[in-house]
């Protein structure tokens, strides 16, 4: 079957559905400069800055996250590719100010070459900043090098930690070693049943039989482990928690945050029923579900399938997680 979504030019997506997204959330969000999205009340200039970049296409991430306690700009580029570096660079030069700027790059071939280049620029010009990479994905063994690993939905709660953090004042130092220590423990996994068509080309990204499911699956269609029968609920969270819990560590005792992101065309009924069988599975091994969260995220478009974030928090990361926050993805009270 041939795509089906209701859009008008395929060339005008990005541009249109900013238009969209602005008037939907205008009291939280504003566009400026096309492809920057900004906070529509603007944080103080002596408290760090946090800035993303990202393709569309992905809704609500990454400018969904945009608000108070969260991010103060996302950087937009076209249906699934990055935006380019001197787009990148114009927003932070707009963010420069004492406190700094911490600069989040998920580890993707284009973000990561227009983030690099969009640095080079910055170091110019003497912008305070650090960058940090997300590249959580454990499709490829939970030990292969960062470079090897994409960054996948765990980069929306890094955004909400290090938010609270630079909301309350840290300097980009404490900010970036809060948002690093919450980097290094947590891990993804993606599963995918069905394909997406790319709104621009109405092409599918990949293909599955009507009896599979491929684990380790990208946000982008990108191969996973490869394909398997499609199994139940509980025993997808089993297979998917064997390999997410040894990536982090987790042992006994552990807190953990467990976020189960919708990829697009899978219902919250699933999405609630996988929660049940993923409790049951950390309840068992003597863990805690200190942050259980399920909801669309980080879509790719009509995928049925789901990213599964794990993360061990300390008392501290549990802390800013539950730090009031304001966005038109995310709001805690």
């Amino acid at each position: 079957m041939g795509m089906k979504k209701f859009i008008n030019d395929p060339n005008d997506l990005t541009k249109e559905l900013l238009e969209g997204f602005a008037i939907a959330c205008g009291d939280k969000i504003k566009i400026v400069s096309d492809k920057i999205v900004v906070r529509a009340e603007p944080k103080s200039p002596d408290k760090v800055a946090l800035v993303t970049l990202g393709g569309a296409g992905h809704e609500p991430a990454l400018s969904g996250f945009v608000g108070k306690g969260l991010l103060d700009a996302s950087v937009v580029g076209d249906i699934f590719a990055a935006p380019g570096g001197p787009k990148v660079f114009e927003a932070l030069k707009m963010f420069n100010r004492p406190a700094g700027i911490l600069f989040i790059v998920l580890n993707h071939a284009g973000d990561v070459l227009n983030g690099n280049l969009a640095m080079k620029m910055a170091d110019k010009e003497g912008i305070k900043y650090k960058m940090i990479l997300t590249h959580e994905d454990i499709a490829p063994g939970a030990d292969a090098p960062a470079e090897d690993r994409r960054g996948l939905v765990g980069c929306c709660p890094l955004y909400k930690i290090a938010g609270a953090a630079a909301e309350a004042g840290k300097s980009l130092e404490e900010v970036f070693a809060i948002a690093e220590r919450f980097n290094n423990n947590m891990a993804t996994l993606a599963v995918a049943m069905t394909t997406a068509t790319h709104p621009s080309s109405g092409q599918a990204i990949f293909n599955l039989a009507d009896d599979e499911m491929e684990i380790g699956m990208g946000q982008h269609g990108e191969a996973g482990t490869g394909p398997c029968k499609i199994m139940t609920a509980d025993k997808t969270a089993e297979a998917m928690l064997s390999r997410l819990l040894p990536a982090i560590k987790a042992k006994q005792g552990d807190e953990l945050m467990v976020l189960l992101n919708g990829s697009g065309a899978t219902t919250l009924m699933e999405l609630y029923i996988l929660m049940r069988g993923v409790k049951k599975v950390v309840d068992a091994k003597g863990m805690k579900l200190a942050a259980p969260v399920v909801g669309e995220w980080l879509t790719v478009q009509e995928m049925a399938g789901f990213q599964m974030f794990v993360a061990k928090l300390d008392a501290e990361l549990l802390k800013y997680w539950k730090a009031p926050a304001d966005s038109p993805a995310l709001t805690v009270c």
